[in-house]
């Protein structure tokens, strides 16, 4: 019944397979990929031939974690996997881009990869296995896939490169610093194809390290990959690219003078339109047949490409009129918006962002619900992308994958410069609106970032601002590389490498490759010229803001105090009472986590005050010999008890009450009546004695005479 088809290795700590032939037989390729304990199905099928008029390429990517991989139930009402979460979400996007450029050009036709994880050791990460199914799944296909492609990630421990480091050892880097780093790299035989990272400040050349060290590492399973096609693949689909080169011959010379006088032109706008205004004179003066050409809109693109390429690579010449290496012109305002905890507007030629934060409690955490364990994160970062940035209509709805990925991208920037939260105890919340976009949008979002986060006080180790790198590379070997490019340059350019950090190194490095890969040298040669790049913006950022602004007048006070264990229970109090009564009493927002560490959140200072002496009021211990202040509970015959420190009740005895006899204590005292006390110790039983007669009853000072009394 079944062909099934393994092939195993040995990678790094744990066994690698991959199995076909077993599962999912009507798709056009299947590989279960195993490592350690955690599996992924990946499933690839395609249409046999494109749609009419398609003119792109319809590849779909899907990652999808199942619950039950990891013995859970979903969270929720529903019980059931619903909408994508942000992780699958970036997966999925990590798994498409390096696949992406590897189709045959010309290849239309509609593509589905599928990737399911189907079991979580909850030590190796699925998003390496399930980048390892597809690439596999795709080569057996038959699909024109000019691949196998692997991937790896690759940590950074006390100097040396770690592969496949662990869940746990990548979860939450901002507090374990001894992990440096989280880079995920995927290439081919030949080249590297993809890079997204999370770093800590790692230079250059470390930062190159690390992507050289994972390409090496992704070559035995590439070689796995094609032992296993070797007896598995399908034939290959019979796809021949479609020959235009008569049509591109009689566009380019009908054309080329247009496209150029149209590139030529400084403003988007005007370009843009100039640009459609080219192709129209094109199409004029083209034939019916011509016109009805599907390969016409692909000829027209290849125009475009020739013109902006050859003035880059001969002549060191951009759309924008600026030199290669040049960022463009940049203003950075703050405090933009006077009602925002902290706000900045960061404008880099014709991409714009308007970044505000908002400073949180302990309350505004988002809780994850993950495979590996829930678990809270208190720094966010939302990126919204609208129509209006480009000047275009369209439909607005929930974040696209696109806006996801954009604003997990300067969150893995900003990630690094971030207070402890022991020292700056909020919930950060980092909202970049871009209101104009030319290119690069996700770095003016983490230069932004780091300008309203100091606008609202927060802490920063350093400021951070980030720069996209673009690449034009010849057939003949010729390059140029750019600096901050346009939108136009990534289009049509080869290659899209966004670095963020520090003055001191690197924070986050993403690369997407459109061509069958780079050298290290051309890699080495743009990472130098993303720093000269990055120190450039960073210096404009000065100009705006060097260090911390004061806290928003709107934004909440969060004190922290550290109480022991055990008298968690007593500040909570059963079913939550005493808690509720200190918040109701206090009006501040109280959080304690199991560790003793309560966190108190108000605007108003007296308010967080008043909870942080009733909290202290509980777990402390009061100290004899100290004066309190207390209030009379109850009068019996022989004294009156009195509630002096929190819950703690004592006893002052008739005799302890004034310095003269009394027939009863209710010839001076009531119920109700607030008095000051001095803790005289204890009997042998731990009862309370206290005593009001060594106190001056107005001032709460003792007595001068009853210390010397006490000391005789």
């Amino acid at each position: 019944m079944f062909n099934i088809t393994t092939k195993s290795m040995q990678w790094g700590e744990e066994t690698l397979t991959l199995e076909t032939g077993r599962v999912a037989r009507q798709a056009d390729g299947t590989v279960i990929a195993t490592y350690g304990e955690t599996s992924v199905m990946a499933n690839v099928t395609f249409a046999k031939e494109a749609k009419p008029g398609q003119d792109f390429f319809p590849l779909t990517v899907h990652y999808q974690e199942k619950y039950y991989a990891a013995g859970k139930v979903p969270g929720g009402f529903f019980k059931r996997e619903a909408r994508p979460t942000e992780k699958e979400t970036l997966t999925a996007r990590l798994i498409d881009r390096p696949i992406r450029p590897l189709f045959v050009p010309g290849f239309k036709n509609e593509v589905l990869v599928m990737c399911t994880v189907l079991s979580h050791d909850l030590v190796n990460d699925p998003d390496i296995v399930a980048m390892i199914a597809a690439s596999a799944a795709l080569t057996l296909s038959g699909v024109p896939f000019m691949g196998p492609i692997a991937g790896c990630r690759v940590g950074f421990t006390d100097g040396e490169y770690v592969l496949n480091p662990t869940v746990d050892d990548m979860h939450d880097l901002r507090n374990n610093p001894d992990q440096r780093l989280d880079l995920v790299v995927a290439g081919t035989k030949d080249a590297v194809m993809m890079v997204e990272s999370e770093a800590y400040e790692l230079t250059e050349d470390e930062m190159l390290g690390a992507v050289t060290f994972a390409h090496e590492q992704i070559q035995p399973v590439i070689d796995l990959i094609i032992d296993l096609a070797e007896d598995a693949a399908k034939e290959p689909f019979d796809f021949q690219p479609p020959d235009y080169s008569a049509l591109y011959e009689v566009v380019k010379s009908a054309g080329e003078a247009g496209m150029r006088a149209a590139y030529a032109i400084l403003d988007k706008q005007e370009r843009v339109a100039a640009v459609a205004a080219a192709k129209a004179a094109i199409k004029a003066g083209l034939t019916e047949e011509q016109l009805a050409d599907p390969n016409l809109d692909s000829a027209l693109k290849k125009l475009e490409s020739m013109v902006m390429r050859s003035d880059v690579v001969k002549h060191g010449r951009r759309i924008d009129g600026r030199a290669l290496d040049a960022v463009r012109g940049i203003d950075c305002q703050t405090s933009v918006l006077p009602r925002t905890h902290g706000s900045a507007l960061f404008t880099r030629g014709e991409t714009q962002a308007l970044v505000v934060t908002t400073l949180g409690t302990g309350d505004d955490e988002q809780i994850i619900d993950a495979l590996h364990g829930n678990f809270r994160s208190n720094f966010l970062l939302h990126y919204n992308f609208p129509p209006y940035s480009v000047g275009e209509v369209g439909r607005v709805g929930s974040p696209g994958r696109r806006e996801i990925g954009h604003g997990k991208l300067a969150w893995r920037a900003l990630q690094a410069v971030l207070p402890a939260p022991t020292d700056f105890p909020y919930t950060i919340r980092v909202v970049s609106e871009i209101t104009e976009s030319n290119g690069s949008s996700s770095m003016a979002s983490v230069c932004g970032g780091s300008l309203s986060m100091m606008d609202a006080g927060v802490p920063l180790k350093a400021p951070v601002a980030g720069v996209a790198m673009g690449l034009v590379l010849e057939d003949d070997g010729s390059y140029g590389i750019l600096t901050d490019i346009l939108g136009d340059e990534d289009h049509l350019g080869d290659m899209d490498f966004k670095v963020a950090g520090t003055e001191n190194g690197i924070t986050s490095l993403q690369m997407d490759i459109k061509v069958a890969g780079i050298t290290p040298e051309i890699m080495k040669t743009a990472l130098a010229q993303a720093k000269a790049g990055r120190m450039h913006i960073l210096g404009e950022m000065a100009k705006a803001m060097t260090a911390p602004g004061e806290f928003s007048i709107h934004a909440p006070r969060i004190e922290t105090m550290q109480i022991p264990t055990d008298k968690i229970r007593e500040v909570i109090g059963s079913g939550g009472k005493v808690i509720r009564e200190i918040v109701e009493v206090s009006g501040a927002k109280v959080d304690i986590n199991d560790d003793g560490i309560i966190k108190i959140a108000s605007p108003n200072a007296d308010s967080i005050q008043k909870a942080y002496d009733m909290i202290y009021s509980i777990v402390a211990e009061p100290e004899v010999g100290g004066v309190y202040k207390g209030k009379v509970v109850k009068i019996v015959d022989f004294g009156a008890f009195v509630n002096f420190f929190g819950k703690r009740d004592g006893l002052v005895h008739v005799s302890q009450i004034e310095n003269r006899r009394l027939n009863h204590p209710s010839d001076v005292l009531k119920e109700g009546q607030e008095v000051w006390v001095k803790l005289l110790g204890f009997d042998d039983r731990g009862k309370v004695r206290l005593a009001m007669k060594m106190v001056d009853q107005e001032t709460g000072k003792e007595l001068e005479k009853e210390k010397e009394d006490a000391a005789e």
